[in-house]
């Protein structure tokens, strides 16, 4: 069977981004490393943010490295004072911002008897409510007063629930809820609004389960194999890209055909 594509295998042309800039959250490790890469090859200016501060800088030293614009800095989505300081900060260096992929997040796979309900909400308030905060002070302090912005909103196969992550699931169903109505709500102002949701993506997020889980996971999904970073940030930079300039209040399943056959979860019937 085919293999997963890499960034080098990118599709795009180069200079694609000249004169763009994207702020990209959770963007120093796995998927959201791989869009600040590619975004950053194809000429982007990228901001990388995240809770922790190391891997992000360390992200765009790296592309820094390789004569890419990038800068840094530690945000925690759930507050938005933070996410406001940041943003000034973009724009005081970089003038503008274009793209903004919500690609921060978290969870932990459990059935929902054993969650809690501070486990829950706090997988909500990250999920949630940190990607409305972010979207909201970047479209109010950015897109809508140039008239112009791409929102991808990153979230998960939840098309049939999320049985084992039923806190993530509601969490980034309301995601994909808010994408639809911020489509339609921003679009007098030239705003695109989309979501792409990941199947089972073999990156740091994945060393985390359980290996049995991954490997069921490879196993129940069409394409017989997990999916890499770089093939999210394919879709991703397409979706950005002047390309997609009528498309918005999608969600696009990037899963090997796993939203439609299979499931990684056992029925409990005791």
């Amino acid at each position: 069977m085919p293999a997963a594509m890499t960034r080098e295998d990118s599709p795009f042309r180069p200079g694609l981004f000249t004169g763009r800039v994207a702020l990209i959250t959770g963007g120093g490790t796995g998927i959201g490393l791989a869009i600040a890469e590619e975004l950053a090859s194809l000429g982007a200016s990228v901001a990388l943010c995240g809770r922790r501060i190391e891997p992000v800088t360390l992200a765009a030293e790296a592309l820094a490295a390789k004569g890419y614009q990038a800068m840094a800095g530690s945000v925690d989505i759930r507050s938005p004072d933070a996410i406001e300081a940041f943003v000034k900060e973009v724009i005081a260096r970089f003038g503008h911002i274009d793209v903004l992929v919500n690609n921060a997040g978290g969870q932990f796979p459990s059935p929902a008897k054993l969650i809690s309900p501070k486990g829950f909400e706090a997988v909500v308030r990250n999920n949630l409510l940190g990607t409305f905060n972010v979207t909201s002070v970047v479209a109010n302090m950015a897109m809508i007063p140039q008239r112009k912005g791409r929102i991808i909103n990153v979230i998960a196969n939840v098309v049939r629930g999320f049985p084992g992550m039923a806190h993530t699931g509601a969490a980034r169903s309301g995601v994909d809820n808010l994408t639809k109505s911020l489509a339609v709500e921003w679009a007098p102002y030239g705003i695109q609004v989309n979501a792409v949701a990941p199947g089972t993506i073999r990156s740091t997020g994945t060393d985390r389960y359980p290996p049995e889980l991954v490997v069921k996971a490879e196993q129940q999904t069409p394409a017989g194999r997990l999916g890499s970073p770089a093939e999210v940030s394919h879709l991703v930079t397409f979706l950005a890209s002047d390309a997609a300039d009528y498309v918005t209040g999608s969600t696009f399943y990037i899963d090997g055909g796993a939203s439609l056959w299979g499931d990684i979860w056992e029925i409990d019937r005791d």
